[in-house]
Formats: C-alpha cells, sequence, structure tokens
C-alpha cells in the first residue's frame, strides 16, 4: 500500500462488482463493502454457493440495497444474460476473499458458476484479494496461477501475513478492508471514467 494517503473521493459515483467467494474472511468483505457504500461507491455483490456458507445475501443487500447475484439463472432477471452485462457498468471488479479455487478456475479459464464466468467474461479490470491457508498460499501450483494472472495484467492485493483460522499465524490473511480501499481508490484514481 502506498504511504500516501489515498483520495477516497475517487470512490465516489464508481461502479464496482465484488465477486465473494467461499472462506471465512468473507465476513471482513461486509465491512469493505460498508466502506465503499459511505465512500459513495455503487457496489453490486456476486456469490458463489460456498460464499453463503459464510455470509448470506441480505447481509450484502442491506449493505447495498441493490440484489444481489448468486447465479447465472437469476429467477428474477429481465434476461439470463444479465450476468454478463454488470461487468460493463462496472470501473473494476473485485474478488474477495480470492480462495485458491477461484484464482485456479480464473487462471485455467474455467466457467463454472457466476463469479469464474464473470471473471472470464469482464469488462473492466479484475482484482483478486486472496485469503487461503498459508499452505494453500504457498503451494507451488497456487503460486504458478497467481504469477500466470499477474501476467495476464491481473492485479492482486495481498494477502497479509497474520492470524489465520486455522489459529496459525503466516501469509494467507486477507488484507485489512482499509488497505482495500485505499488500493481500489489508487486504481480508480488512475483510470479514466
Amino acid at each position: 500500500m502506498s504511504s500516501v494517503m489515498p483520495n477516497l473521493a475517487a470512490l465516489k459515483g464508481r461502479e464496482i462488482v465484488i465477486g465473494v467467494c467461499g472462506g471465512i474472511a468473507a465476513y471482513k468483505v461486509a465491512d469493505l463493502v460498508s466502506k465503499l457504500v459511505q465512500a459513495g461507491a455503487g457496489v453490486t455483490i456476486c456469490m458463489t454457493d460456498n460464499a453463503k456458507q459464510f455470509v448470506t445475501p441480505v447481509t450484502f443487500q442491506a449493505l447495498t440495497h441493490r440484489p444481489v447475484h448468486t447465479t447465472m439463472w437469476q429467477a428474477d432477471s429481465s434476461s439470463v444474460l444479465d450476468h454478463l452485462g454488470l461487468t460493463e457498468k462496472a470501473d473494476l471488479m473485485l474478488i474477495a476473499p480470492a480462495t485458491a479455487n477461484i484464482i485456479a478456475k480464473a487462471a485455467c479459464g474455467i466457467c463454472d458458476d457466476l463469479v469464474s464466468t464473470m471473471i472470464c467474461a469482464s469488462a473492466c479490470p479484475v482484482i483478486f484479494a486472496p485469503a487461503m491457508n498459508t499452505r494453500m498460499w504457498q503451494n507451488p501450483v497456487c503460486r504458478e496461477n497467481v504469477t500466470k494472472l499477474q501476467k495476464l495484467g491481473y492485479r492482486f492485493i495481498g494477502p497479509e501475513e497474520g492470524f489465520l483460522a486455522e489459529r496459525t499465524i503466516g501469509p494467507g490473511r486477507l488484507s485489512e478492508p482499509q488497505t482495500i480501499l485505499a488500493e481500489l481508490a489508487v486504481l480508480l484514481v488512475n483510470s479514466p471514467r
């Protein structure tokens, strides 16, 4: 993170799609969403089935005042392809927590759920905020997937070292919401409207 305090005004009026994946760090994404909304950003949430095991769609709907997308076949959607249009209106897409699973899917072009399909078909920049067990983060296959995505132009925020759900300390902790917020603001300052 930059030592210069970011201009959070860069978030005002910006559209951000957040793909929430299945990890315990999903609870921190709710805090991040609240901070983004308070900064004036429009936030749309898409969730994997695994994410719903940790935080409910109702939580994000209450924070964003928008429908939460959980399937490519949304019953209340006017078109079965609306999920593809979400990133056309967005300034960026954040994947948080970005699990080893979603990182692997993105690196291999696998599109078997809403979030992985949106990453592949995204019309805006995609940023990953990883969170996982230290052994998973340090696994050579995961490291290779991250490197591949970075070479393709995807950005990463974190992870940080810290106390993990397994009651161990190591790399793999989701960056703090304030850190992610600051990084997103810096990215948006440098991107045209």
